[in-house]
């Protein structure tokens, strides 16, 4: 019993300790958070509904997952289909990152339009 207490106190201890002092500073997304804010702003909850769309979508997510060259970042970019025009949004961790996926979308068999809205993300 005194041992599971200590551990737990050893615990708190060293997980718990002056969280005032982050070396860090805090995200600042206010510049994104108004740019989502725009209503013509597509969001994942735009994806068309169709075969089509999603059918580019999936194959347009599976090239990024295969690449190996992209980062766990960039394979987390947004990807939405609206009447085949696909609309890519989210951080990536350089211009070759986001040339990379750029042509992956653009290379997909439907693709009407690629709509580029990738960022570079801050390092």
């Amino acid at each position: 019993m005194k041992t599971t207490i200590l551990f737990f106190g050893l615990l708190l201890a060293a997980t718990g300790c002056d969280k005032g002092s982050s070396a860090t500073a805090p995200a600042d997304n206010t510049k994104t958070n108004e740019r989502d804010r725009n209503t013509a702003a597509l969001t994942p909850g735009d994806q068309g509904e169709n075969d089509i769309d999603r059918t580019i979508t999936q194959k347009i997510r599976q090239g990024v997952m295969k690449d190996d060259a992209l980062s766990m970042t960039a394979k987390n970019v947004k990807i939405i289909t609206a009447n085949s025009v696909v609309t890519l949004r989210g951080p990536v961790k350089s211009d070759k990152e986001k040339a990379d996926i750029v042509a992956i979308a653009q290379g997909t068999d439907g693709v009407k339009r690629v709509d580029n809205q990738l960022e570079i993300a801050a390092n």
